[in-house]
């Protein structure tokens, strides 16, 4: 089990400051011992606390595609990630972990909006 904070600010600007998310991430370090990551750009700022189960060394979150413009932070299991992963190669993609999560960012920019029909 993992833990997820996130908050995002309506009004253009606004700069969130590190500590808060961290702080909210810290009170879910039971949930996910292993590891904790951050995403902070303007407006937004995601946290994580990870257990980790699937790419124990390489699967650190919040994951990103080839040149950081899409990142997520996921709690789950995608089954078919080792053939997702492998059909993306073969599409160009690059991959940086073994981790199912990664294949999230992939095939969203692959697919678009339907990106969540090729999971099971």
């Amino acid at each position: 089990m993992c833990g997820i904070t996130g908050i995002y600010c309506f009004k253009e600007g606004l700069k969130i400051e590190a500590s808060i998310i961290k702080k909210m991430t810290d009170v879910l370090s039971h949930r996910g011992p292993d590891d904790d990551g951050y995403y902070l750009e303007e407006g937004i700022a995601l946290g994580q606390r990870r257990l980790s189960i699937i790419d124990l060394e390489g699967g650190k979150q919040p994951v990103h595609n080839e040149d950081s413009s899409i990142w997520v932070i996921y709690n789950g299991e995608i089954f078919n990630y080792i053939e997702l992963s492998e059909e993306l190669q073969k599409k160009g993609h690059k991959f940086y972990t073994k981790s199912d999560t990664e294949v999230i960012v992939h095939t969203y920019e692959e697919y678009g909006l339907n990106f969540l029909e090729k999971f099971i």
